[in-house]
């Protein structure tokens, strides 16, 4: 008998610096990791591309319109409903007010001070400090 892996569940995730170098980050609302700090993305739809996705998503969560620019990264995560393909892309923020929506408790542009203290409190999802370092996607320092 042959049995096949159940396809993994596509996601997207934003990179978002403004022009001081601050991360745009999310506090979950919702599970998986309900209450950590993330970067804002989401589920890609069926028929959807990963661009409207991601700038769909960074919009439900956080209220700001991106452009959508090159892949930084992707990683594969098992969750309560699956194995997750989630692909980061840098992103640019167009226009908008920063307000938490949808999926997100909480919005916020963060430096690196205030990574660093999340990363600490371990308030954040797991691994991501190690990943935006091997991307070369820190927030600079305020």
């Amino acid at each position: 008998m042959i049995i096949s892996e159940p396809p993994a569940i596509r996601c997207v995730g934003a990179v978002v610096h403004d022009r001081t170098g601050r991360l745009l980050m999310i506090r979950r609302a919702n599970d998986p990791g309900r209450g950590e700090w993330s970067l804002p993305g989401g589920r890609v739809e069926r028929g959807e591309s990963d661009d409207s996705a991601l700038r769909r998503e960074v919009h439900e969560e956080t209220g700001l319109r991106v452009t959508v620019g090159p892949l930084v990264g992707n990683l594969r995560r098992t969750g309560p409903h699956g194995d997750y393909d989630i692909r980061d892309y840098w992103c640019v923020p167009d226009s908008g007010t920063l307000c938490a929506g949808d999926d997100a408790a909480d919005a916020r542009w963060i430096d690196r001070a205030t990574l660093t203290t999340l990363d600490r409190d371990a308030a954040l999802t797991e691994g991501l400090v190690e990943l935006l370092r091997s991307w070369d996607c820190l927030p600079g320092a305020q």
